[in-house]
């Protein structure tokens, strides 16, 4: 009977340590995709031409028209403005 007691104290401890090993390394990972997904800013902000939204330049969308660059925040903002551009 007392060495089923420490089968059962043996067992539940080595779960207990898989446990932790597992959230240590949880935690690990977390932290490394953190740290790759994070980049930095420069801090200048650029208007939507079509939406008059304001973010970050290194996120909107690029558009050099006639030497002139715009921004937008998508695709379909872009795509509305260049549809409004040709029929002016």
């Amino acid at each position: 009977m007392l060495s089923g007691f420490f089968k059962v104290i043996f067992y539940s401890f080595l779960i207990y340590l898989i446990y932790l090993l597992i959230r240590f390394f949880k935690t690990i990972s977390s932290i490394k995709k953190t740290q790759h997904t994070s980049k930095r800013l420069s801090g200048t902000m650029v208007k939507d031409e079509y939406c008059n939204t304001y973010l970050p330049k290194e996120e909107a969308i690029r558009e050099v028209i006639e030497g002139k660059e715009y921004f937008f925040c998508s695709k379909e903002c872009r795509k509305k403005f260049l549809e409004k551009k040709k029929s002016e």
